[in-house]
């Protein structure tokens, strides 16, 4: 069976399309994507523009088109933090819609944190334990920790790298001063995240899961030897943080050509890593590992649970 994810996200419309069946790991056929940084879009209301709305109509339909062409069965559309929190989200979500041709299930910020956790446990599996889990997105911060499917705890927080961009650092390159500003908004707004979060068992893992997580990880962490030869990135914490001065001093131009920084990252990369760095160090987390497993595979694999199958005669 063949279905589709679309994760409508304050950066990009992504769709992955990948065959299903019972029992076993999903595969994937095709990731494609479409930069939008709604974040951009935003008004002083709040609300996203016309010119923003037209955008992510034109996306969505693009999406439709290739889960067409490629015999998608059943597709999974969902919206996140930038349509969820407009003030006319509303009215965004019914044209999208339309554009889409069928509902859209807008997620909440811990339903977010729930979905990730979901393919990050299953990707690790049972065996790692304990995981405490970072999700950077281009408009919140997921967090969550547990050591069954589904996290103890999970909470959102709005420090998405797009959004700290507009609000912190809208000047290119955005300098030591608005480092400081955002990291001390970072530490403040993720305190009380940090004393639930206490609370839980230590982590036997650490994981980070989103596409700014997996860019910084190429940029400042390293490989190791995963499970059965395979390889698995570590991203250090120190490492990070050496990396963020150089970063704020450059301007976007210059940090796509860092490895890892791709042209839709570059300009909100540096307030992705100074969050990530601050919410490691309030959450005392010296390295993480990258997961390659995210939301749109949570979705994924939480829809399949729900269907029932039949085995053959």
């Amino acid at each position: 069976m063949r279905l589709g994810v679309l994760d409508i996200g304050s950066n990009t419309v992504h769709l992955l399309v990948a065959d299903v069946r019972p029992g076993g790991r999903p595969l994937a056929t095709s990731s494609t994507r479409t930069v939008l940084r709604l974040m951009r879009y935003l008004t002083p209301d709040g609300s996203i523009s016309e010119e923003g709305i037209v955008a992510l109509e034109e996306a969505v339909r693009a999406a439709r088109a290739v889960a067409q062409a490629e015999n998608v069965r059943e597709l999974l559309a969902t919206a996140t933090s930038a349509v969820r929190e407009a003030t006319n989200g509303a009215a965004v979500i019914a044209r999208v819609e339309r554009a889409l041709g069928q509902e859209l299930q807008v997620l909440g910020g811990e339903s977010e944190a729930r979905f990730t956790f979901l393919a990050v446990r299953r990707w690790f599996g049972w065996a790692a334990g304990q995981i405490l889990l970072f999700d950077i997105g281009g408009g919140s911060l997921e967090l969550a920790t547990g050591s069954d499917e589904l996290p103890e705890v999970a909470a959102s927080v709005p420090l998405g790298a797009g959004r700290m961009t507009v609000e912190f650092m809208p000047e290119d390159p955005p300098g030591e001063d608005a480092v400081e500003a955002l990291r001390a908004h970072a530490r403040a707004t993720l305190e009380p995240v940090a004393a639930v979060m206490g609370d839980q068992a230590s982590p036997d893992h650490v994981v980070g899961s989103s596409k700014a997580i997996r860019s910084l990880a190429k940029l400042a962490g390293y490989p190791a030897p995963g499970w059965s030869g395979t390889e698995r990135m570590l991203l250090p914490r120190a490492a990070l943080g050496s990396w963020i001065p150089r970063l704020a001093r450059l301007p976007a131009s210059a940090r796509q050509e860092l490895p890892g920084i791709t042209a839709d990252r570059t300009f909100q990369i540096v307030a992705g890593a100074v969050v990530l760095h601050t919410a490691m160090t309030v959450l005392d987390v010296d390295e993480l590992e990258v997961s390659p497993w995210a939301l749109r595979e949570g979705v994924l694999l939480r829809y399949i649970e729900s269907l029932s199958w039949t085995e053959p005669e």
